[in-house]
């Protein structure tokens, strides 16, 4: 199966996107097109909104699925910030039959991670990079030498004071707790110190809706590694999970 452009969609908290993606540029081929998470997050409920996104593209070609969980061929193995009942369905069969399209479900920080390797701010670099996604939780990639170590869940260790980290820093607790944007950065500053210090990462590059806001708390930062604001944004979810698909083109089924 040879193909170069590929239906992305980014399944978040507060909302799932997608848009055809030209997987050789990493470029949007139209303006993306966003619904509300339902409520509940369901298999059910969800499923139909990603067969909407891809109906209004009059998509008929593969679809590559950012998802908010460890996902091992396809199967979903967490569900921290979705619905239970995600936990040991076959995403990606269940996509495929539902489209009677080939698709492909990767974790959605990987995607974002693959999108910054190979358009964006990780680009070029070989050494270890990690990634960090805030948004209603926190997701992180990591890449040794330019490869991908898969569904790597660090925004759920737990912090020296004994607080999960997605717990403290999330920008979802930030809205909770109503921290003003110092505070928060005050508090991903001493996440971002416990990375830095179990992984000496060369390079960290920040993604997720907070980076839009960069200017309010990245004055806070105070780290000895590299630091830069990921170049895709929120796009990146799309994308990364457009080049899944494409770089995964052999073991897609139809469905």
């Amino acid at each position: 199966m040879k193909f170069r452009n590929v239906l992305g969609i980014d399944f978040g908290g507060s909302g799932i996107k997608g848009a055809p993606v030209d997987t050789k540029e990493g470029v949007l081929l139209a303006e993306r097109y966003r619904i509300p998470t339902p409520n509940p997050a369901n298999p059910e409920n969800v499923i139909q909104v990603i067969k909407k996104i891809a109906n209004s593209f009059k998509w008929d070609g593969p679809i590559g699925i950012a998802f908010p969980a460890v996902v091992q061929n396809g199967i979903v193995k967490t569900a921290s910030n979705i619905d239970q009942s995600w936990i040991g369905m076959n995403a990606a069969k269940m996509v495929r039959q539902a489209t009677g399209l080939p698709a492909l479900v990767v974790n959605d920080a990987d995607a974002a991670g693959m999108a910054e390797m190979k358009f964006g701010a990780g680009k070029g670099m070989n050494g270890l990079v990690l990634l960090v996604t805030v948004g209603t939780g926190i997701g992180t990639v990591l890449f040794s030498q330019g490869k991908l170590v898969p569904n790597s869940e660090l925004g759920h260790i737990y912090l020296p004071s004994g607080r999960e980290a997605e717990e403290f820093a999330s920008d979802a607790t930030r809205k909770k707790e109503n921290l003003e944007w110092n505070e928060w950065g005050q508090r991903f500053n001493v996440y971002l110190k416990e990375m830095e210090r179990l992984f000496w990462p060369e390079l960290i590059i920040i993604g997720g809706g907070v980076s839009k806001k960069k200017q309010l708390f990245i004055n806070e930062l105070d780290l000895h590694t590299k630091l830069t604001i990921a170049s895709a944004k929120n796009e990146a979810g799309i994308i990364g999970a457009a080049l899944a698909a494409r770089a995964n083109r052999k073991s897609l089924k139809p469905y």
